[in-house]
């Protein structure tokens, strides 16, 4: 047993409260309130319940500071009380302790509740990893000068968190035992996917105390997944669940898991070799004391269970070299100059003109097909259903648009496991348009995660690992490219997302359109520290008002000098046939600084791309001498 855990606990079975919120929630708070900001406005309030679970037996109470980090407390405004608030809850519970010690025998604890930021973390999210620890070292500080016995790191949906929640807490207070618990799911796995017996291992590594399990959907799953935890450690376990699942009777959220039922269950935990144990949501004191009871009569007859096996943290698997995974990655590698056409997927059921178009480009040359993902949210076929069509039936290459609009970290995986498994190779990785943007503006938008967070997810699932670091059983050897936008109006930012993309795995990129070669020339520039393959952007235009929907629309720069151009074309014709010189142009120029061209083909007209480009095509035809190009023309 760790040596500071024996030293405050030896090795008795040791009883934890259960729900602040809960009880909070039945005193009459509204939920739209600041709990944690209650330990400055109604200490009464949340003193007395510390005293009620005292009273119904427990050894250590957990302060009300559960989600008082900055993160949290900005969406009330109290950002700058993080000290404050968490220095007010340490001391409440530190009132009550000492209050129940000169009335009772026995000593209880001051466990400081550290809660997630709730906010995804990098590779998935925006918030850096020094930023997490940053806000868990200022939380925990105040916790500290309230004077907490020992920290716990609750209801961990992310290990990378908790990682950074320990490294806090050992920065701070490197004396004070940590206690970390993981979230868990129906089927007992940590909710990023982990294995408890992989996070068991990992949050041991990292420094835990006690390891364990909180919340969740009741007890029968914390059992399982405690079960599991005994494998990977030996250290002390915990087990907190939920008094089940919530209903929603007569508008209130009421969790019906009996207090007898809570304390049978406390008798499985100890018979599973937990040491701490307590409850979450919906526990309150008459489920502590129950468990108290059920804890007093079985305690004698409790066991040491030892980890069944050792388990060894899964290491990566080397991905294939790029080289090696399509064509379009040897061509990448081989630094080949590469062509790619856009095809835009049908808004209904019928790909016959989008599979004669890739024929026809095929014929030509054109090393790959691109495939919009529902571009500007419009509902469409999906891309990946049309990317299999075209490789199928016409044996071009794909690459296939992959958004996060639409999609959470579960059906990501899924998406993307499936698509390496038939053949799609080449992910172009976006985070997507909003669904504003679209035909159906309140469509609701998942964003679990940006472009960033995606291409770690691909690289990850390359490396054989999901985002929890299960293994796979092999890699999913995907190229990753992601998008590059030189014209936007915020180049700073532009500029640092793109360095976390080429830091997160981007292999190549390709541009908006370019029809300004000064600022193509001045991206290239600011990113060559960290410069990947650039597959440069290239639109036809097909009148002025085509012209004008790129640069106010879509954000692409577009120089008055073209707009002109176009304006001055007097008739439809004149006007593609100027768009097809301007892209001739753009192509001619920008050649020497890039490794490629996308080309877009506007409405469907797929021999504008081929003009556009004809004279960098291993064999220049004109698309008169093809059948297949006089069945698509426009």
């Amino acid at each position: 047993m760790n040596e500071r855990i024996r030293a405050l606990f030896g090795d008795r079975t040791i009883l934890c409260d259960g729900a602040m919120g809960t009880t909070l929630y039945a005193r009459g708070v509204f939920i739209n309130r600041c709990y944690d900001e209650l330990n400055l406005s109604q200490a009464d309030l949340v003193r007395s319940i510390h005293d009620e679970y005292l009273q119904a037996g427990a050894e250590v109470i957990e302060t009300n500071t559960f989600g008082a980090n900055s993160f949290r407390l900005l969406r009330y405004g109290l950002q700058d009380q993080v000290f404050a608030i968490n220095k007010a809850g340490a001391e409440l519970a530190r009132q009550a302790v000492e209050h129940h010690a000169g009335k009772h025998a026995g000593k209880a604890f001051v466990a400081g509740s550290v809660g997630p930021l709730g906010v995804h973390l990098e590779p998935l999210g925006k918030t850096s990893l020094e930023e997490a620890r940053v806000a868990f070292a200022e939380q925990i500080r105040g916790l500290v000068a309230g004077g907490v016995d020992m920290l716990a790191i609750e209801t961990i949906v992310a290990l990378n968190e908790a990682e950074q929640a320990i490294l806090a807490a050992k920065e701070v207070a490197p004396d004070l035992p940590i206690l970390a618990m993981v979230n868990v799911d129906d089927e007992g796995n940590c909710l990023d996917g982990t294995s408890p017996e992989i996070a068991a291992t990992r949050l041991a590594a990292w420094g835990a105390d006690i390891v364990g399990c909180n919340c969740s959907t009741g007890p029968a799953t914390i059992l399982t997944a405690l079960e599991k935890l005994a494998a990977g450690t030996s250290l002390p376990l915990a087990a907190m669940p939920n008094a089940g699942m919530p209903r929603a009777i007569d508008g209130r959220n009421i969790y019906l898991c009996s207090p007898e039922y809570m304390a049978s269950f406390a008798r499985k935990f100890l018979k599973a070799g937990a040491q701490f144990i307590g409850g979450c949501c919906g526990t309150t004191p008459n489920h502590i004391r129950a468990m108290r009871a059920a804890l007093r009569a079985a305690d004698a007859q409790k066991v040491s269970v030892q980890p069944t096996a050792k388990v060894e943290i899964v290491s990566e698997v080397v991905p294939p070299p790029l080289a090696q995974r399509s064509k379009i990655g040897q061509l990448i590698h081989d630094g080949a100059f590469v062509t790619m056409v856009e095809i835009v997927p049908p808004r209904g059921v019928d790909a016959s003109r989008e599979l004669d178009g890739a024929a026809m480009l095929a014929s030509h040359g054109i090393h790959a097909i691109n495939v919009p993902d529902s571009p500007r949210a419009s509902a469409r076929m999906s891309a990946q259903s049309l990317c299999i069509q075209i490789q199928q039936k016409t044996g071009i290459e794909t690459i296939l648009h992959y958004t996060c609009r639409d999609r959470n970290v579960l059906s990501i995986q899924s998406d993307l496991l499936g698509a390496s498994s038939i053949g799609l190779k080449n992910i172009l990785c976006l985070t997507g348009d909003p669904p504003k943007l679209g035909n159906y503006p309140d469509a609701t938008a998942v964003f679990d995660v940006d472009a960033i967070g995606l291409v770690n997810i691909v690289q990850r699932l390359n490396h054989g690992l999901d985002i929890g670091g299960n293994p796979i059983g092999s890699s999913t050897g995907l190229t990753i490219a992601v998008a590059a936008n030189p014209g936007v109006p915020d180049i700073e930012n532009e500029i640092r997302r793109f360095a976390y993309k080429v830091e997160a795995g981007a292999e190549y990129a390709i541009t908006q359109p370019v029809f300004d070669l000064r600022i193509l020339e001045a991206f290239l520039k600011r990113i060559e520290g960290f410069r990947i393959p650039i597959v440069a952007g290239i639109w036809p235009l097909t009148s002025l008002r085509n012209a004008e929907f790129m640069k106010n629309d879509l954000r692409v720069s577009v120089p008055d000098s073209i707009l002109l151009r176009m304006q001055q074309a007097a008739t439809p014709d004149l006007a593609r046939a100027e768009g097809i010189k301007i892209a001739q142009e753009m192509l001619a120029a920008t050649m020497p600084m890039v490794q490629g061209v996308q080309v877009s083909a506007p409405f469907g007209r797929y021999p504008l791309a081929i003009e556009a480009i004809k004279d960098v095509l291993p064999k220049p035809q004109s698309v008169e001498e093809l059948p297949a190009a006089q069945a698509i023309t426009a």
